[in-house]
């Protein structure tokens, strides 16, 4: 690659998704029909839109909810080898209500089911640096304030 070819500034993806959890603090997970794994809602950001509004506007789409999006909880450095450079946002979802689980519909064929999952089963559905980036938004949920992640790790030195 020569220099020229270098852009000048990182221009990475972004990507927004929702943290839901039940009652027992099981997490919402999605099964996309274009994947190996499970993964919660949420997709990238568009041109001109705010992560905030792309997860609203994914977990619309995807679920067919309309919900208001809690504040962030986690943003992650993740850059992946085959994607190039990548800032992946977690927003808190809150916990649905037993009416709105039973409204969730795929209205865009991205997605074939949805399931609450136990942490302690998070491993057998989710890639690891997803497993680590959901954890780091539980506790940040937890503690009450958003925290920063590359690769889904956060440590006091980040």
């Amino acid at each position: 690659m020569t220099t020229d070819e270098v852009p000048a500034m990182a221009t990475p993806r972004v990507a927004a998704g929702a943290l839901f959890v039940n009652h027992v603090g099981h997490v919402l997970l999605v099964r996309p029909t274009y994947k190996e794994h499970w993964d919660i809602p949420g997709g990238y950001v568009e041109p001109g839109e705010s992560p905030h509004n792309a997860c609203a506007r994914e977990v619309r789409e995807e679920l067919g909810l309309d919900i208001s999006v809690g504040p962030m909880l986690v943003v992650d450095w993740a850059p992946a080898d085959n994607e190039g450079d990548k800032l992946l946002f977690i927003f808190d979802g809150g916990m649905l209500r037993a009416e709105q689980e039973h409204a969730i519909r795929f209205l865009d064929g991205e997605l074939a089911e949805w399931r609450h999952v136990p942490l302690d089963a998070l491993a057998t559905h989710v890639p690891a640096r997803l497993d680590r980036r959901i954890r780091a938004a539980l506790g940040a949920r937890d503690q009450g304030h958003a925290v920063y992640a590359e690769h889904g790790v956060t440590t006091p030195s980040l």
